[in-house]
């Protein structure tokens, strides 16, 4: 297909805010292509040239695409940029100002040439890819060149999430969204639209159905419910595994002979980060192929404990690398099993993925396999939560003996219990950050007084109110908020949030705040759990907790369904009370 007729299809979808109209779209769009090109739109509609968890990045800032335009239109830097702040948008200015015919470029050749300049690296590669970008331009039509340059600068906007690419797969292949359960399992074990969907379109649909996980490629990570008695656990799930929960970093650690990767709860690659785990899992998985899972945190080596979050969160940085590690070296508690050598442990009951990861872990300083228990009692569940609190540990995590381990789901496989739930909220909430509010009064100065934030919404894949957040920030971090926040404001309501309020600043839904309030209420004003004629939920005084969530991604954040779940939760404990 040519580049300019995604163009127009690019054009399309950012005109819509309907879900369904995305999908029809897109439907349209990926039976028209070959499986090939259906491999890399799958990555080009989320401004991405490969899957989120592989580190290739284009590296140019509006300043460089800037001067690539400078080049393909012969027209002084200077003059661009300053067109550029007129117009706010290279986008727009190059679609204006290119008058090229284009429609010579093909979808596989743009991608091709945008991997190119993505990969260019060492002495002299910012003219390169300056000069490379050019070229580009110069080939495209005004419209192709707009969407490229959104591409390259990550402002593609079309509001595209993951469950929508998977629902358009269904309805291009079959002309309906039956497909999507056999679909998304395959996308939940490998994490790659991609992959997903040129296997679908070039190998049919048994090869999904039989997608197999792959070492290298990481497993989206299955996540637990809460619920807020001992009693309450047993009745659901009877006798079960307890765990202590640890409040660290999620790791999923692939081994591959000596080759080790080291995958975040939100999929990204932090290998580089952790060279400490790397020579744990060198040294102490038995095998030659592994996925295990577990949590890791920083450990004080003189006083023989561990460090809380705050502390641990110092490790995820990109420099002086060996001398955190000395400082603050990482212990990993290994709890899951989910491949070894050759065999999917995924489908196996949780008892012998446990009793195995038992017997595959060596002893050493690094990875120890974390403790549990086995009960049908709640008074023995109480008692282990009891001990874990007192370690200074945020709760347990008790878990069904029989289950599965469900890539990328949340149910009543595993149940959270976190110190306690009463008739306040006293357990934290991750809200997506939808815009902020201008300061008034004291806050004037910063430019930035409040945050509009939202729950995920899995349903409709898209983003819901729930509270407007004014407190839990000290001062330098309200000033270094509205700068990150600044870098992706939008013009308008992203067309994945769902509002009836309106901040001063839209934002894309990319970053995530923990949060913790009083209660959940019902509100008229809040959109989260709103339907027809109904109230939606809010939280009563809600403050900021922990600053941006590197961890989580917008999808990872607190549901609508887990909303209602906690307001029940608390209706309920009140009733006892």
């Amino acid at each position: 297909m040519k580049f300019s007729q995604l163009a127009d299809y690019f054009e399309k979808l950012e005109a819509t805010a309907k879900r369904n109209e995305m999908v029809a779209l897109l439907a349209e769009l990926f039976k028209s292509l070959s499986p090939e090109e259906i491999n890399k739109v799958s990555y080009l509609c989320q401004e991405r040239l490969v899957p989120n968890y592989e580190k290739i990045e284009f590296g140019m800032s509006e300043k460089l695409i800037a001067r690539s335009l400078s080049k393909a239109l012969g027209k002084d830097e200077n003059e661009i940029w300053s067109l550029y702040k007129e117009m706010g948008d290279l986008g727009l200015l190059a679609q204006e100002y290119i008058k090229t015919k284009g429609d010579v470029l093909e979808i596989l050749e743009v991608y091709n040439r945008l991997l190119d300049i993505a990969t260019t690296a060492g002495k002299g590669s910012v003219e390169k890819k300056t000069d490379e970008l050019a070229k580009l331009f110069s080939l495209a039509s005004g419209k192709e060149a707009k969407y490229i340059s959104r591409i390259v600068l990550g402002r593609l906007r079309l509001g595209i999430g993951d469950p929508t690419v998977l629902d358009a797969f269904s309805y291009a292949y079959c002309g309906d969204k039956s497909l999507r359960p056999v679909i998304e399992r395959a996308y939940n074990l490998c994490s790659d639209l991609g992959l997903v969907g040129y296997t679908l379109f070039s190998k049919g649909l048994d090869a999904i159905k039989d997608f197999k996980v792959q070492v290298g490629k990481p497993i989206r990570m299955a996540l637990a419910e809460r619920l807020p008695t001992a009693e309450d656990i047993i009745a659901k799930i009877g006798r079960c595994s307890v765990e202590p929960k640890f409040d660290g970093f999620r790791c999923q650690i692939h081994k591959d002979g000596k080759d080790i990767k080291i995958f975040s709860r939100n999929l990204e690659d932090n290998t580089e980060m952790f060279p400490d785990l790397v020579d744990g899992a060198r040294k102490q998985i038995n095998s030659e192929k592994a996925i295990i899972e577990g949590e890791a945190l920083a450990f004080n080596e003189e006083a023989q404990e561990f460090y809380p979050f705050q502390v641990t969160v110092q490790r995820k940085r990109k420099y002086q690398i060996e001398t955190m590690m000395i400082d603050l070296p990482l212990k990993l508690f290994a709890f899951d099993l989910l491949y070894l050598d050759g065999e999917d442990y995924t489908s196996r009951p949780y008892i012998e993925r446990k009793e195995k990861l038992g017997k595959l872990i060596l002893p050493g300083n690094v990875i120890m396999v974390a403790d549990y228990i086995i009960t049908d009692d709640p008074k023995e569940l109480d008692a282990f939560f009891e001990n874990a609190i007192g370690s200074g540990l945020e709760g347990i995590v008790a878990k069904r003996l029989d289950a599965p381990y469900q890539a990328g789901a949340r149910n009543f496989n595993w149940i959270k219990l976190k110190r306690s739930y009463k008739g306040e909220l006293t357990d934290t909430v991750d809200l997506v950050i939808l815009g902020y509010y201008v300061g008034r009064g004291a806050r004037a100065k910063f430019g930035i007084g409040s945050l509009l934030a939202g729950v995920y919404d899995s349903e409709t894949d898209t983003f819901k109110t729930i509270a407007k957040i004014g407190s839990g920030l000290t001062e330098d971090e309200w000033v270094k908020m509205k700068n990150i926040l600044d870098e992706i404001k939008v013009d308008k309501k992203p067309s994945r949030v769902i509002s009836v309020l309106e901040p001063d600043v839209w934002v894309e839904p990319r970053y995530v705040v923990e949060v913790r309030a009083d209660e959940i209420t019902r509100s008229p004003v809040h959109t989260a759990g709103k339907d027809e004629g109904e109230l939606g939920y809010a939280l009563r005084f809600p403050r900021v907790e922990r600053f941006i969530r590197v961890d989580r991604v917008p999808e990872d954040a607190t549901t609508v369904k887990e909303i209602q779940e906690m307001y029940d939760m608390q209706k309920k404990v009140e009733v006892k009370e």
